[in-house]
């Protein structure tokens, strides 16, 4: 957005235009990304809560600015689905101030989001990964544990393709890698 601002001040609109261009594509990215697991969810009558692994910008950060997560949970909470959200360096308070701030609705953020201090805890209850940061970790996790404790069938949706399809797919997960 600053690059918008900064192009249009000095009078280089085409340029302004690209980086507004690229704003556009991440926004509908975000959204396509929340609609396909809303779809999943609704086509083949899935539990409503979703695993969010990942709350920061970027991995090894507790920053959040301009994160996807966020883009991506206003929408799930939007269709009234769970979201139950790890993030190993994101403080809960952080994560409702994120959402506060892009829709408002403190009480209905409280009843739709938890988080917690787990992975393991986080998955409980749940048919639907969705990784939205790509803190290396996630790659280090025990899948097949993962796997096991989870309600079947068991969808990842990779949105930062950390993970290893075929590994993950024979463990029995149906794996979802966004732009694959």
């Amino acid at each position: 957005m600053n690059l918008v601002y900064i192009s249009r001040s000095i009078g280089l609109e085409k340029v302004a235009n690209y980086w507004e261009q690229i704003l556009i594509i991440n926004s509908h990215q975000r959204d396509r990304f929340a609609n396909k697991i809303k779809s999943l969810i609704n086509n083949n009558s899935l539990n409503k809560n979703v695993c969010l692994l990942g709350w920061a910008f970027k991995k090894d950060t507790n920053d959040t600015r301009e994160s996807a997560a966020i883009y991506v949970a206003n929408n799930l909470i939007k269709s009234n689905l769970n979201l139950r959200v790890y993030d190993p360096k994101v403080q809960p308070q952080q994560i409702f101030f994120d959402l506060n701030y892009i829709n408002d609705n403190d009480k209905k953020n409280k009843n739709r989001v938890s988080v917690y201090d787990s992975y393991d805890d986080c998955i409980d209850q749940t048919n639907i990964i969705a990784i939205l940061t790509e803190w290396d970790e996630f790659k280090d996790y025990d899948w097949e544990k993962i796997y096991d404790k989870m309600e079947k069938p068991a969808y990842i949706y990779d949105g930062r393709n950390i993970l290893e399809k075929d590994k993950i797919e024979s463990i029995g997960f149906n794996y979802i890698g966004l732009g694959r």
